[in-house]
């Protein structure tokens, strides 16, 4: 896993990179016209969606046809007039913004579930044009993937033409998280200015949940010297700022959570226990909307580095890290302790990402999987239970039950391994919402005859 030679702060400091690219520095709407009728185009996600490259790109719509985009985890509003006729689109992973879009069946969502390093998915190794967004090169010519590689250098190493958007705001992170000018045909610079966008806040209720269900699995389930897995989400997502009165912890992970920084600065995160990378807190990309101050610490900071997702998230490579605990989010839990992370019945919600991954990863590691969920939540004026008999007809898997070790919610922790069905259901109901706890039982027996 080589390092290019640059991984420290270098954005437009100290050489001209604007000459150094020459004719390949375009206008954006010169660069998308190299797009063509059939051609299948995939963007880098979330935070690093290419702005300007994407209206671009919409605009050529009535002049291309049979054209597939995939975008996981976008940033940007695809429903255009016509979509699904001459543009077709696809993720792997939805976004509040396309969500709706999936839902009316105007696109496809494509399933991945498992990662090798060194090769991409079987529903990304044919594209054949990456849109991503980069640093501005340094001295060298290195461009820096910023906050999230993901898949970004093997997109763009399997594709025939590859496009960068300049993000000159951009961070630096070390890693295998840069890529050669000349590996790219053109470049584009972002002028555009974009909004800042703050963390959703949740409502009084979900705040104190999450903080218990927090509090709960940082004192109980995460000793010192353990090394951690955190899955995105907005429970899960929280975990960093209840570790801060641990010592010596580790971090391998697939996105770095919010908050990852204080745990280093106060010297918390030092993965000196590591067996994998030790001493460096190890991700695919860091949170989308984590703050800038903490942005900021993290560019050029030897203490974090970004791989391709195909390898964070490779079972047989992550199962090395000895006793490594997973905690990741739930839409529901059955009774029986299977896990639904992605998806409402047969509608998806988010995509797979790493859960399974991590989970069974962490199975094969001796070491623990953690699945925190609140016990019920206000939908549409109603409460229902996120405890539930069993998941809803064509609800997704995530984490089968096989491998799920511990469930928490604000009522406790359910402890699941190595229990038979009967015991789960107990341990279930226990830290289930008590207005749903009777239903449960009823619903067991007549379900599992127990």
């Amino acid at each position: 896993m080589a390092t290019a030679p640059s991984q420290s702060r270098n954005r437009a400091n100290g050489h001209d990179w604007r000459a150094q690219l020459g004719a390949k520095l375009v206008a954006a709407d010169e660069a998308v016209s190299h797009i063509r009728s059939g051609d299948r185009v995939c963007l880098s996600i979330a935070q690093q969606t290419p702005f300007e490259l994407c209206p671009a790109l919409a605009g050529r719509l009535m002049e291309l046809e049979n054209v597939v985009v995939n975008h996981g985890a976008a940033v940007m509003n695809w429903d255009l007039p016509g979509l699904g006729e001459r543009f077709h689109l696809e993720s792997m992973y939805l976004s509040p913004y396309d969500r709706a879009i999936y839902h009316r069946g105007a696109a496809d969502f494509t399933p991945i579930v498992y990662y090798r390093a060194g090769h991409l998915p079987p529903a990304l190794d044919n594209f054949n044009v990456y849109l991503m967004t980069v640093s501005p090169p340094d001295e060298h010519g290195y461009c820096n993937f910023g906050e999230a590689q993901i898949m970004s250098k093997l997109l763009a190493r399997n594709a025939n033409l590859v496009i960068a958007e300049i993000d000159k705001k951009s961070i630096r992170v070390g890693g295998d998280n840069s890529i050669h000018i000349s590996e790219i045909n053109y470049f584009v610079e972002r002028t555009m200015e974009l909004p800042e966008i703050n963390l959703p806040q949740p409502g009084e209720e979900e705040a104190r949940n999450i903080a218990t269900v927090c509090a709960t699995v940082a004192k109980e389930l995460i000793p010192d010297r353990a090394t951690i897995q955190i899955g995105v989400g907005s429970m899960s997502g929280m975990m960093c700022k209840h570790l801060l009165n641990h010592h010596e912890l580790g971090m391998q992970t697939e996105i770095i959570p919010l908050h990852t920084a204080q745990l280093v600065q106060a010297g918390v995160l030092t993965g000196k226990h590591k067996k994998l990378f030790p001493g460096l807190v190890v991700g695919a990309g860091i949170a989308p909307l984590t703050p800038r101050e903490e942005l900021d610490y993290i560019d050029g900071n030897p203490a974090f580095a970004l791989y391709d997702f195909n390898t964070t998230d490779d079972i047989r490579f992550v199962a090395q890290e000895e006793g490594l605990i997973s905690v990741n989010n739930a839409m529901a839990v059955d009774l029986t302790g299977q896990t639904n992370g992605e998806s409402i019945g047969p509608l998806m919600y988010t995509g797979t990402g790493g859960q399974t991954a991590f989970v069974v990863a962490a199975c094969l590691a001796g070491g623990k999987t953690v699945i925190v969920v609140p016990s019920s939540s206000i939908v549409q004026g109603k409460r229902i239970s996120r405890i539930v008999p069993m998941l809803d007809a064509g609800s997704v898997v995530t984490s089968p039950r096989g491998f799920v070790h511990h469930v928490v919610t604000e009522y406790g922790i359910a402890n699941l391994k190595g229990k038979s069905i009967r015991n789960r259901i107990d341990e279930l109901v226990s830290i289930a919402h008590p207005d749903f706890r009777s239903e449960l039982r009823t619903e067991a027996k007549r379900l599992y005859k127990v």
